[in-house]
């Protein structure tokens, strides 16, 4: 049997073919148009995930289901996406537009978040592990918990929101209009603003930093490895911003580890680019801090393997924790 995996995002759609074997056998993408109409945008996945089919020459018959991670409140049980801010979703009957348009056996729904916590349990870093927890450092910060083979996601279906757990009471305002959140210290638009802020300071107090030859390199623009790049080379302000950085970060996910206790956390998103880097002074602090230190057995912290698939896998994954 073959599965289909649909991500969702407020910029493309990416659909891929999945086997038996959780390999992906062949994907495709179309963009979201997020201003449009909903049902317009289910039609355009459906069709996409008939032509990946059909160039397959898969029949339907030999396809077990769909699934679709979805931003937003992802409701299962209805097939539902409750609500999602960047796309034009309340109360929308996502399972039942798709199956419309491509008559499919089932479909299932979850967040992209968990579901691409999902792919990682079923088919990468977390392989073969029960409870494992994925963060993804993007935007903001994503996550999902994976418990005894299952997403977590709570009788609302809107569980394990890992980037809003305050972190600095009173702190820097998030997204989600709470002040000190995970996400607005640890997310990779957070690392950028802690650049921009270091500049301004080196600016001011006239404190050379090759972190200015980095953001002229890159076309005058401030991006997340700005600092590490700058750091790498010996640049001691780059080295403050990193430091801090990864002193907040150690912090959220020391509070995840202590909540949860994941045999293995893993992170995603393009900071995780850095690798030891980011990773070695990371464990140094967690390992310090978490309840669990003195234990035999600890969360084992390491770096998301599927990148972009996560959610395509995950989603075709979404059945296999039912059975």
């Amino acid at each position: 049997m073959y599965y289909i995996g649909v991500d969702l995002g407020g910029t493309n759609i990416a659909v891929g073919i999945v086997d038996e074997n959780q390999k992906i056998i062949e994907k495709g993408s179309v963009p979201t148009k997020a201003d449009r109409d909903g049902e317009l945008i289910i039609k355009d996945m459906a069709e996409l995930a008939a032509r990946l089919l059909d160039k397959n020459h898969i029949p339907l018959s030999e396809v077990a289901y769909a699934g679709i991670a979805t931003p937003g409140v992802a409701n299962n049980d209805d097939g539902l996406v409750e609500y999602a801010n960047n796309l034009p979703f309340l109360n929308f009957p996502i399972a039942k537009l798709f199956k419309k348009y491509l008559n499919v056996p089932k479909v299932y729904v979850e967040n992209d978040a968990n579901t691409a916590a999902l792919g990682e349990a079923i088919a990468g870093a977390a392989k073969g592990v029960k409870d494992s927890l994925m963060i993804t450092l993007g935007t903001g910060v994503g996550g999902g918990v994976i418990l005894n083979g299952k997403v977590l996601t709570s009788f609302n279906y809107s569980g394990t929101e890992l980037g809003h757990n305050v972190i600095e009471k009173g702190g820097r305002l998030c997204s989600c209009g709470r002040r000190g959140c995970f996400e607005a210290y640890s997310s990779a638009t957070a690392l950028v603003k802690q650049t921009e802020e270091k500049l301004f300071e080196c600016h001011a107090k006239r404190i050379p930093t090759l972190m200015d030859d980095e953001v002229a390199a890159n076309n005058g623009r401030v991006n997340a490895r700005i600092a590490f790049s700058a750091m790498k080379k010996g640049d001691i302000p780059a080295k403050e911003v990193v430091d801090n950085y990864i002193d907040y970060l150690a912090c959220g996910i020391t509070n995840m580890i202590n909540t949860f206790q994941p045999q293995i956390l893993s992170i995603g998103g393009g900071i995780c680019n850095e690798r030891d880097w980011l990773l070695k002074p990371l464990e140094k602090i967690v390992d310090r801090d978490q309840y669990t230190r003195n234990s035999a057995k600890k969360c084992k912290i390491v770096i998301a393997e599927l990148g972009n698939d996560a959610g395509i896998l995950g989603a075709a994954c979404l059945g296999l924790q039912n059975k």
